[in-house]
């Protein structure tokens, strides 16, 4: 590898890796999702460092062309972090599931207490306890 290439491989390893701490101390990523971000970007810092790091990696896993390594290594981030995000996504749906389901019976509870059966007793409510039109309670 080229010195310059090698110069610039590690720049651009040590812009993400700043990139993405920066963007976990703003509170735009979550941490539990920037450990495998950094995590890959470590390991491209790595690759970008050591030049023979690749060579040797491709050999023990038995890849003739150490690029392909590098595709093959690349390739098993991604499937780990669409792992990762797809156990996010049914863990979030399963989540807004439960939610609605809460909301709907709160709703039911409320629609209950404003129009009671009739022959039941209504109790007269003052005007700071009637809920708005549309709002919603915390």
């Amino acid at each position: 590898m080229d010195s310059r290439i090698q110069i610039v491989a590690i720049v651009a390893a040590a812009v993400l890796i700043l990139v993405l701490v920066d963007l976990v101390r703003r509170r735009r990523l979550l941490e539990r999702y920037a450990l495998l971000w950094l995590l890959s970007a470590a390991v491209l810092l790595g690759l970008a460092i050591w030049r023979d790091l690749l060579e040797d990696l491709a050999r023990a896993i038995g890849v003739a062309y150490p690029p392909n390594a590098l595709f093959l290594v690349a390739f098993g981030f991604v499937l780990v972090l669409l792992l990762h995000f797809s156990l996010a996504v049914s863990r979030l749906s399963d989540q807004t599931k439960v939610l609605a389901q809460r909301l709907a019976m709160l709703e039911e509870r409320t629609r209950r207490r404003e129009d009671p059966t009739p022959g039941t007793p209504t109790v007269e409510r003052t005007s700071e306890e009637r809920p708005l039109e549309g709002a919603t309670r915390d």
